[in-house]
């Protein structure tokens, strides 16, 4: 268990490492302590803005908005590779993610794909926004990777981590992607890499320069951020609408944002969840259907009884699938109905490997 460090023990291990930072004024006494513990900390998480302009996103990262208060992380890496300090402790920049994954880091063994969300990320890591669209074109600066690098390396010294103790936050929350996008010189932000710099940096002295693996030219990686099989996915979307079953007909169900749970090439384990509203007694039945694009005639499942419909005229049902899409192919979901009925909930969850 490590105690989280104090304002100037977290300012004094910055310069140490030799990054430059910028002291937003309050930043040593905002947070959101008043929302939940600050502690025991296990590791540092990097994030992308999703914003651009340095000046602006540090503010935005300092004061949060109306949906997410302020602040959102503990640094601000801006672009001319200066971070700037914006909490000291408690701020709300990791959400709930996986309790396998934070295991993992607290014992600095591989990380698992976090396929859920229930332990306080807030409590237990540092957390460095940088500023990047994070839409896997806007290019961060040379400056940025290596003031990250540093960040980072100097709060797992300071704790007495390795580079194990480092993540992304799309390895710590289902459906996140951060962090993403090209790096000024080649490559792409990898996370692999990154820590792989890290470690580097970990093995100079203080404020020593760039490590010998170069974190300004991601080109020749260390450490290959993709395994020798391929990766698998977790997947969460949710839709809001609502959808109306006429009676005993087959009805497409919206349960992702393009309407279709899954295109290919990929393999899959898919779960549909979805709250029917009707009659008590109604019974509704799903069924998948594979549907090749270039010809728009689907290949339908057989039909999987989904349940009745209670007292209370609500049914949640689940219907599971595994399976493979080729290319240009997506998955769908029908739903019916014996009687009219209203679809008002739809979640998917997914874990897919692409081909």
């Amino acid at each position: 268990m490590a105690t989280p460090l104090s304002a100037e023990q977290q300012l004094k291990a910055l310069h140490a490492e030799g990054l430059k930072v910028a002291e937003r004024s309050g930043w040593r006494t905002n947070n959101r302590n008043h929302k939940g513990p600050w502690g025991p900390v296990h590791g540092v998480m990097i994030h992308h803005t999703v914003s651009s302009g340095d000046d602006s996103s540090v503010a935005l990262c300092y004061n949060g908005h109306s949906a997410l208060p302020g602040p959102l992380c503990h640094g601000v890496g801006r672009n001319d590779g200066v971070v700037a300090l914006v909490s000291s402790a408690r701020a709300n920049h990791a959400g709930s993610g996986d309790d396998d994954v934070l295991r993992a880091v607290i014992n600095e063994t591989a990380l698992p794909v976090p396929n859920e969300a229930n332990t306080d990320g807030n409590r237990h890591f540092y957390g460095l926004e940088i500023v990047n669209l994070g839409d896997n074109k806007d290019t961060y600066t040379k400056g940025q990777y290596r003031a990250a690098v540093l960040w980072a390396a100097a709060l797992c010294r300071a704790h007495g981590w390795s580079e194990r103790s480092v993540i992304g936050h799309k390895e710590w929350q289902p459906g996140k992607i951060d962090p993403r996008g090209p790096i000024e010189g080649g490559g792409s932000f990898s996370m692999g890499q990154f820590r792989a710099d890290v470690r580097a940096q970990l093995a100079t002295k203080p404020g020593a320069g760039p490590a010998p693996t170069d974190p300004a030219d991601p080109t020749a990686p260390a450490v290959k951020e993709e395994p020798p099989v391929p990766v698998t996915k977790v997947i969460t979307e949710s839709v809001p609408a609502s959808d109306r079953l006429p009676a005993g007909e087959y009805t497409l169900i919206k349960i992702a944002e393009d309407t279709a749970a899954l295109q290919g090439p990929c393999t899959y384990v898919v779960t549909a969840y979805a709250t029917v509203t009707g009659t008590p007694g109604t019974r509704v039945t799903a069924r998948y259907h594979d549907l090749p694009l270039a010809t728009g005639r689907p290949s339908l499942d057989l039909p999987i009884d989904g349940g009745v419909v209670g007292p209370d005229g609500t049914l949640n049902l689940s219907v599971t699938r595994c399976g493979g899409l080729d290319a240009k192919e997506q998955l769908r979901l029908e739903l019916r109905a014996d009687a009219d009925a209203t679809v008002t909930r739809r979640v998917l969850r997914a874990l897919r490997t692409d081909a």
